[in-house]
């Protein structure tokens, strides 16, 4: 006679099969929250940056959109551009008009936030007026600026010339080679400040008020306290600010085409309108994407730069 005797599973092991299970169920879970924004960035950000990267090295013209041909030519799109002496302006244009747009934004914009950190009757009905300037839609503003700037009807003009401080005929503001780009720098300051002065005013709320008092107990003047407490303080946040504007002027386009089109004489042309006059006005696709695969490897380099950064200052955090 044969006796059959079951060994029951030991207890170690049907805890660990139910760790197993729920570590599974948990990974599943958190792949369910993220593959829908995986995806969203593949089919809106991944795809689109594929396609621009391929299409620079094809012959792609508005017949493509109907015979579905785009023969590859190599390199012959980047050739072209590299080779165009608009491109090489556009580029110091676009070097020139976004140092000068973020040395004035964010300086004004810092000593707006210091200003306003020192709390004072009305201070928040003025920071509301001041953010105005970014909340206009970029298009009018430009519109309105520049009616402002107009040689013989603005505004500006006129009222230098009461003053006494420009000549009956005005500043050329906006037609002059030698002017136009300082204008445009000037008004997309005068939009970037709003932005730079919140996200700084900020910042400087997160500073421990006991820093101040303890300066002040040892005798250090503002600009001491300012240099040796508030700018170290503020730097994670103006990493912020200054990668995030550099990164949205750059690649303006619609500010210089409302204000001045890239004139006159393509004086304020910059690597966004360039990338839009060969792929909408002369029709040139490929010459269109190779511009626009410039402006990406330059703002991926500083998205790069940003997170280096933040990561080190997070790590002196720790």
């Amino acid at each position: 006679m044969t006796t059959i005797t079951s060994v029951a599973p030991a207890k170690g092991t049907t805890e660990a099969r139910a760790t197993a299970d729920r570590r599974r169920r948990h990974a599943l879970l958190r792949w369910a929250f993220v593959v829908p924004a995986l995806t969203y960035m593949a089919l809106f950000f991944g795809y689109p940056l594929i396609r621009n990267f391929v299409m620079s090295f094809q012959h792609y013209t508005p017949k493509t959109y109907f015979t579905g041909e785009a023969p590859f030519n190599g390199l012959d799109n980047w050739r072209a551009v590299f080779a165009n002496e608009l491109f090489t302006d556009a580029v110091w244009h676009t070097a020139l008009f976004t140092a000068g747009s973020l040395l004035g934004q964010f300086t004004i914009g810092l000593g707006l936030a210091v200003f306003f950190s020192r709390r004072f009757r009305l201070s928040g009905p003025i920071r509301a007026v001041l953010l105005l300037p970014w909340l206009v839609p970029m298009v009018v503003s430009a519109i309105v600026w520049r009616r402002i700037l107009d040689q013989e009807h603005g505004m500006l003009n006129t009222v230098l010339h009461a003053l006494g401080l420009v000549s009956a005929d005005g500043v050329p503001w906006l037609s002059s080679p030698g002017v136009a780009l300082t204008s445009a720098i000037l008004v997309n300051i005068w939009i970037g400040i709003p932005f730079n002065m919140v996200i700084l005013y900020g910042g400087l709320q997160e500073i421990p008020r006991e820093l101040y008092e303890a300066a002040s107990l040892d005798g250090s003047g503002p600009w001491r306290t300012f240099r040796s407490i508030t700018l170290p303080m503020l730097r994670p946040v103006i990493t912020v600010v200054l990668v995030l504007g550099f990164m949205s002027t750059v690649k303006i386009l619609d500010l210089i085409l409302a204000l001045t089109s890239g004139g006159p004489a393509d004086s304020t042309q910059t690597l966004g309108t360039v990338s839009y006059q060969l792929s909408f006005l002369q029709l040139d696709f490929g010459q269109g994407a190779v511009v626009g695969n410039v402006l990406i490897l330059i703002s991926a380099v500083f998205a790069v730069l940003y997170l280096r950064a933040n990561r080190a200052d997070f790590g002196k955090g720790k």
